[in-house]
């Protein structure tokens, strides 16, 4: 995922919750690494610039229950995810359960830092994988285009109809794509020129070749006829 919305507290509640979270992380040259102890400072001087401070572990073992508490209600569905974060953050003084995520988020995403900038095949998978993200959400924007793609309605009757009719419109796409690249792949000869990197550029929500608008032919060797009703 790119790192629209990130935070400390998306990476703690990620890995509460049993998954990694991957992402590109913009201004990367700006993040910052903390530290597990006091005293590394000093043993890692090449690094100063980008270290901030110590993990608060105290904090993360004393709200440890609570942090298990609120993973286990987004988990089961109980409440929702964005009610929860807003009822934690809710207040000029940050709760203690809160500060233990960022805290533990901290320490989540010094060691995703640490393997993004170590493990060049760890950023390719990040960014091929985002890559086909983009490239669906594209595609989406693309067929969904009335009204500016946008859902233009409160009404959930409306809202779910819209939503219906671009899952239609994306499998057929994904559909019609397929049997085209069946079709082209099957003759010998086209199969044959066929590099791997071709093959990894494979994909079925290629959209350049749909004209979304129809097509309309005119005969003008025919008079255009006025119905008047």
């Amino acid at each position: 995922m790119d790192s629209h919305g990130q935070s400390e507290v998306t990476f703690a509640f990620c890995r509460l919750l049993g998954f990694e979270l991957a992402l590109r992380l913009k201004a990367i040259s700006r993040q910052k690494l903390c530290l597990p102890r006091t005293g590394m400072k000093g043993e890692l001087a090449n690094l100063a610039p980008i270290l901030s401070d110590v993990i608060d572990w105290i904090s993360i073992e004393r709200q440890y229950d609570e942090m298990v508490k609120h993973t286990a209600v987004m988990h089961s569905g109980i409440a929702d995810v964005e009610a929860i974060l807003r009822r934690l953050a809710r207040s000029e003084i940050m709760r203690p359960t809160y500060k233990a995520l960022a805290e533990l988020g901290r320490a989540i995403k010094a060691i995703f830092l640490c393997r993004y900038l170590r493990m060049e095949a760890f950023r390719q998978e990040i960014h091929e994988n985002l890559n086909v993200v983009e490239n669906w959400n594209s595609a989406t924007s693309f067929v969904f285009f009335g009204k500016g793609g946008e859902v233009a309605t409160n009404r959930m009757e409306a809202q779910e109809i819209s939503v219906l009719g671009l899952h239609l419109l994306q499998n057929c796409l994904v559909y019609v794509n397929t049997r085209v690249l069946q079709s082209v792949l099957g003759d010998p000869a086209w199969a044959a020129r066929m590099t791997p990197e071709d093959h990894r550029g494979l994909t079925p929500l290629r959209y350049a070749h749909v004209n979304p608008y129809g097509r309309f032919e005119i005969d003008l060797d025919r008079p255009l006829l006025t119905c008047l009703g």
